[in-house]
């Protein structure tokens, strides 16, 4: 389970830039900020620490373990994109994912000896979700589609992390089923983002 984590999320970085072709801009730097994200993270542990089944569960969830990971290279990305931080075009899913490399790597040796099959393969699922899932919401808008589809997409970006963290949660109070249906609607975006090409 460890190697699920360490793997997952450079193997579908290296799928998707095998089938969109070529490297954008902004690889150094999302590997640079991920990597020093990934030790600063490392070196000083959690701030939240989860006790039960309750809503301070989910908070963690949502911030240090599934869902602000992910939404931070996006928004990095975004603030890049915005301030012309990029010398070309650069891809949100793709930024995201080499960022998450680093990140992926320590937590699989921090996570290892818990053996946790939610920390070692439902988070790495949740991970590549979040960062396929808003960066397809975010070409559906950037291609100028049609109004209602684009009011619909941003809500899709509002609600896929809190669905992404709503899954960990399920799963952590051993609501399996829900934790799966939850986990599986989280990455239909994933999937679409593959099987539509745009």
């Amino acid at each position: 389970m460890s190697f699920f984590c360490l793997l997952w999320v450079p193997i579908i970085y290296f799928l998707r830039r095998g089938i969109t072709g070529g490297s954008s801009s902004g690889s150094v730097w999302a590997l640079l900020l991920g990597s020093i994200t990934a030790i600063v993270q490392f070196f000083l542990g959690s701030f939240i620490s989860p006790k039960g089944f309750d809503l301070a569960t989910w908070i963690f969830g949502f911030i240090e373990i599934v869902s602000l990971p992910v939404l931070a290279p996006l928004f990095v990305c975004f603030l890049m994109l915005l301030f012309r931080g990029f010398s070309g075009d650069t891809d949100f899913a793709n930024f995201a994912l080499l960022w998450l490399i680093p990140i992926a790597a320590l937590r699989a040796l921090s996570w290892s000896s818990t053996n946790d099959p939610i920390l070692l393969v439902v988070v790495p699922l949740l991970w590549v979700a979040i960062a396929m899932g808003i960066s397809f919401f975010i070409n559906l808008i950037a291609n100028r589609c049609h109004p209602l589809l684009g009011i619909l997409a941003v809500i899709c970006i509002l609600i896929l992390p809190i669905i992404a963290a709503s899954s960990y949660w399920a799963f952590f109070s051993q609501y399996s089923l829900i934790g799966l249906g939850l986990l599986i609607l989280a990455n239909i975006p994933f999937v679409l983002s593959f099987a539509i090409r745009r």
